[in-house]
């Protein structure tokens, strides 16, 4: 006899449903709730990320197809059209942020510590993802004349590169303001593009023993300082490592400036030079630029998040089901990685996307079937029934 639920049931099992309910207590979600629940609100919208629903009427069907299974979500019926639109629409999205970042936390007490370096400082990557809304549609997301954008900062975290912080704004956000009001704890490696050049905060990084690695812009003012002996071995590729001091403006610098390193690098794969900036005087030039080649797993966090679920195409124009949709994005590709590093088969995440889309509503135990997914499940015990006989 088969006592286990469905797969799709096993993965809502992973969140904390207490933490949940507080946050709609602290929300008022439900206020005017007339049977649909909040919780029948986020089922709904995680089968969308992960069946990859194309409309509120997919969403509604796929689950009614499979009724007589939905006690196992918890929920009694399936959800209507209608129900759906309106709860998307009206209700608070900051509930699937706070799961988010309840998930976050559980997810962080079982990720795998350290990351591909030998140094032991904390290793997180800043970035930030535009996602283009049609301004006539989405006229609440204007970022010019005739567009509209939303923008979701990030921060990845490189032990067990599972998301650490998430900010969700209109495209006209700029990245460094978002960051300046991050907080990070003396020793982090904070590892950035050019899009957070931003002198007077990467001296208050500097002040704060916060490290940051990121390239140096073309028109930056500099005073040239000592320079480093680089290694023969390394000589191909790294081609000069120096102290430099910049001389921003007054207003953000001081008279001071701020002392850096800069490390330029020659890839045979591009024609033009890699121009770093660091503060960190203690680690070698190659690591400096092995740290920033890292920088791409930020990069492959918002490719995954953008081809394998459904963020690019919203199920609702209004601001509250747009929020609604990205957090409960972001808290599938947070199941998704979770379920990767746990699993001791070796997946990728879009096949393990595309096989658990099939496998949503199979009764089976989860952890087994991503441990060994092409096993089927054992074989049911032998009759035990005696045979009587009869003259």
């Amino acid at each position: 006899m088969n006592r286990v639920c469905s797969i799709f049931s096993q993965v809502l099992g992973l969140l904390n449903r207490t933490a949940f309910e507080t946050s709609v207590r602290k929300h008022s979600a439900e206020r005017h709730a007339r049977g649909f629940t909040c919780w029948a609100q986020m089922v709904s919208m995680l089968f969308c990320q992960l069946a990859r629903a194309h409309s509120l009427r997919e969403i509604c069907q796929g689950l009614a197809a499979c009724e007589g299974k939905l006690k196992h979500l918890g929920l009694n019926d399936p959800p209507k059209v209608s129900s759906l639109a309106y709860v998307n629409a009206h209700r608070p999205w900051e509930v699937y942020r706070d799961q988010f970042y309840a998930l976050r936390e559980q997810c962080e007490q079982e990720a795998r510590p350290g990351h591909p370096f030998r140094f032991r400082n904390k290793l997180v990557s800043l970035d930030s993802t535009t996602i283009a809304l049609c301004v006539e549609m989405f006229d609440w997301a204007r970022f010019q004349r005739t567009k509209g954008a939303v923008k979701i900062h990030l921060q990845l975290d490189h032990d067990g590169y599972l998301p650490k912080f998430a900010v969700v704004s209109d495209g006209k956000k700029h990245d460094v303001t978002v960051a300046r009001g991050l907080h990070f704890e003396p020793g982090t490696i904070l590892v950035m593009d050019k899009g957070y050049t931003d002198y007077g905060w990467w001296q208050e990084l500097d002040r704060q023993g916060v490290f940051f690695v990121t390239r140096l812009r073309k028109d930056a003012k500099y005073e040239d300082g000592e320079a480093r002996e680089i290694p023969a071995a390394q000589r191909e590729r790294i081609r000069s490592d120096q102290a430099i001091r910049l001389v921003g403006g007054r207003k953000q610098l001081g008279e001071e400036g701020l002392w850096l390193r800069k490390i330029v690098v020659k890839d045979e794969n591009h024609p033009e030079e890699f121009v770093f900036v660091t503060n960190h005087r203690k680690l070698a030039a190659s690591t400096i630029d092995r740290i920033y080649r890292e920088r791409w797993q930020i990069e492959t966090f918002f490719k995954s998040l953008k081809q394998l679920l459904k963020i690019k195409t919203f199920v609702g124009t209004n601001e509250k089901a747009v929020m609604t949709q990205i957090w409960t994005a972001l808290i599938a590709m947070l199941l998704l990685r979770w379920l990767k590093q746990r699993a001791r088969y070796g997946w990728s995440l879009s096949n393990l996307l595309a096989l658990l889309r099939q496998q949503l509503f199979v009764h089976r135990p989860l952890f087994a079937w991503l441990d060994d997914p092409f096993v089927g499940p054992p074989e049911p015990p032998p009759d035990k029934q005696l045979t009587l006989g009869l003259i």
